[in-house]
């Protein structure tokens, strides 16, 4: 009987051919949340009143009914406007507005028993009976109490009449404050995404205890056995105490029994009046790093930054824009952004006027190869510090436009040196990539070309005794996310349904995030002496294949079932694996243990400078095989691989 009456309730109420559905008002204005709270404090009054007559005689005569009505109502409503008693969402009443509710009827009892002895003291009479103001604070708090319960009561009924069909059965790792409140935000979710089986905890405890009236259980090694017992699709992290091992461990098991993982904030981050429930969102692959994120401390940074003119070249892409943001934060005196892309420079600026409307900032388009626009820039602004990250950075492009690599990469870094010396720069931090370790292919000879020449600059300086600009380089592998890398490529892939395209099943690559690839790049001005190669732990190298594997089954697919995986053969000049340092190279420790400092032969300036201008010289001929060979005399160990430039390894310089 129960169920045909919620059917028919459900029918009449929410159907889809009924305009009426009371799950979709959104929330009551605060005029009617208002009168309403009003009518309540009128009904009580009236309710005293009544009782008072009906129990006793004695009352005071001072004032009429009407009188001492009016004086209630409007004491209530000079409370109700103090307190906002009417400002919450009625379906969202919590505890915070029973308390401002019992405050503003309480207060109002007291200024009335105020105003009640106060006309006894001046003119001898009361006008309300006390055991009357103590049964209309009853009354009134009851009342408004009951109609914000009733509210909120009726409207979680018509939102568990919502059927059920098609949400997502899920478990929450953790029982502690923010499991509870995860939990919360999603029962009052519309629409609602998930129904919340039971929580998870390591805790051993009785198998009696509920949480929510939902199911608490214990777990050791294997999360998935208990998700299945509660009937679980998915698991939804709540917890942030987890190592990165442990977090990967979870999640491993998870995927291999075909079981979606979601994660969920950390609640207290959250200001009151944000909705937590559509923060839970899908697992991504930057969150499943097998290693600890690395946390550098700020404090050094801000000598370094404040107060000075910072440049960043490379501004409008991915790691360029990342520094622009994390440098902002230190209130530079002025932040120069220079890109070569209009648009995205454009998009930059206005991140920058929303993020930051009193950072004194410039915008330059320009190409770090255009030495004179460059020099202009240097003599117009007393720089600082300048963030070198422009840079031509996809191997296979590169391998088919090697001059090109050879006019940013290369010449671009040595206009930017140059220049940074020539107008006494502070620091000269260069971004560099571990395709500059033993390159195979032209855009990693490039860099460790340009590695080469700012190493060598350095030291020619100091060799002088005229040491004035510190250049520092930063070596570190792949990030995460940034343009170009594999995990947006594949995120698009997967979208449109595969295939996702891998180059070989053996591949393997270092990985970071963008946040932490740019804490880095300031780190190493900040503590850089000058002339290093600061290097990055980053851990254990990940398998590519392994990689496409997890993003398909984070994304709740099945690999080459739902998404095929297609091996596409390395691209020209590609490698299996990358290093961060090469034979020769020897590694100190910092202050940090996460970062190193990479000591390669620095070879002679006058050397290093005669064949870069030789190099400039081919690339401006636009012959590519003069120019690659021409790379490889200055690189020695730069041997090509899987590229139409393998012949000239054993090969005389071209001429």
């Amino acid at each position: 009987m129960r169920s045909k009456l919620q059917n028919i309730l459900r029918n009449i109420l929410t159907g889809p051919e009924n305009a009426l559905d009371l799950r979709n008002i959104k929330y009551l204005p605060r005029w009617a949340v208002f009168l309403i709270d009003i009518s309540l404090v009128a009904i009580s009054t009236l309710l005293t009143i009544l009782i008072i007559t009906d129990l006793t005689p004695e009352y005071y005569t001072l004032l009429t009914f009407y009188d001492k009505a009016f004086i209630i109502l409007a004491v209530n409503v000079f409370y109700f406007y103090i307190f906002k008693t009417y400002a919450g969402i009625i379906r969202y009443s919590s505890n915070i507005d029973a308390l401002k509710l019992l405050l503003a009827t309480s207060s109002s009892f007291f200024t009335l028993m105020l105003i009640n002895y106060i006309t006894y003291f001046v003119i001898g009479q009361k006008i309300f009976l006390a055991g009357g103001l103590l049964i209309n604070l009853w009354i009134s708090f009851s009342l408004l109490f009951l109609f914000r319960l009733g509210v909120k009561q009726v409207y979680e009924y018509f939102k568990l009449v919502q059927r059920n069909e098609g949400l997502i059965s899920a478990a929450i790792l953790g029982a502690d404050e923010n499991a509870i409140s995860i939990a919360g935000a999603l029962d009052i979710e519309h629409p609602k995404r998930f129904k919340i089986v039971g929580f998870l905890t390591q805790q051993q405890h009785n198998k009696s205890i509920r949480l929510l009236d939902k199911p608490v259980r214990s777990y050791r090694n294997k999360v998935h056995k208990q998700l299945k017992s509660l009937g679980a699709d998915a698991l939804i992290l709540s917890e942030n105490n987890f190592t990165a091992e442990e977090k990967f461990g979870i999640v491993e098991d998870c995927l291999e029994n075909n079981i979606k993982v979601y994660n969920a904030p950390i609640v207290s981050t959250y200001g009151e009046k944000e909705d937590i429930a559509p923060k839970i969102k899908t697992l991504q692959i930057e969150d499943l790093l097998e290693r600890e994120p690395i946390k550098l401390d700020v404090q050094n940074k801000i000598d370094q930054l404040t107060g000075k003119t910072i440049l960043v070249t490379g501004a409008a892409g991915s790691i360029g824009s990342e520094i622009v943001r994390q440098v902002a934060d230190y209130n530079p005196k002025k932040l120069i952004i220079l890109d070569q892309a209009e648009t995205p420079l454009h998009n930059l600026r206005l991140e920058i006027e929303t993020k930051f409307p009193d950072l004194p900032y410039k915008c330059i388009i320009c190409d770090v190869g255009n030495q004179k626009r460059l020099e202009l820039m240097f003599q117009n602004h007393n720089i600082d510090v300048i963030y070198h990250a422009a840079a031509y950075k996809h191997v296979p492009m590169m391998e088919e436009n090697p001059h090109e690599a050879i006019f940013v990469n290369i010449q671009g870094t040595k206009n930017l040196a140059d220049l940074a010396l020539k107008y006494n720069a502070a620091h000269f931090v260069m971004v560099s990539t571990d395709k500059a370790v033993n390159p195979t292919n032209v855009m990693g000879a490039s860099k460790r070309a340009a590695e080469m020449y700012v190493q060598s600059l350095y030291h020619n300086q100091a060799k002088s005794g005229n040491e004035v600009t510190r250049f520092i380089t930063t070596r570190f592998g792949n990030v995460l996310g940034s343009n170009g890398s594999v995990v947006p490529l594949f995120k698009k892939q997967i979208e449109k349904g595969g295939p996702v395209t891998i180059t070989h099943p053996d591949i393997i690559r270092y990985f970071m995030t963008i946040p932490e690839a740019c804490q880095l790049v300031l780190e190493a001005g900040a503590m850089g002496k000058g002339g290093e190669i600061f290097v990055f732990d980053m851990g254990e190298p990940v398998k590519i294949m392994d990689l496409a594997i997890k993003m398909i089954k984070l994304a709740g697919y099945e690999p080459d079932k739902h998404i095929k995986v297609r091996i596409t053969g390395l691209r020209p000049g590609e490698k299996l694996y990358e290093e961060l340092l090469n034979d020769e190279c020897k590694t100190l420790p910092t202050h940090h243990k996460k970062i190193m400092i990479g000591q390669d032969v620095v070879r002679d300036y006058a050397h290093v400078s005669d064949q870069i201008e030789n190099i400039i010289k081919s690339a401006n001929k636009l012959k590519a095989d003069r120019v690659v060979a021409k790379l490889k005399v200055l690189i020695p160990e730069f041997k090509s691989n899987n590229s139409l430039f393998e012949s000239l390894d054993n090969k005389e310089e071209v001429v």
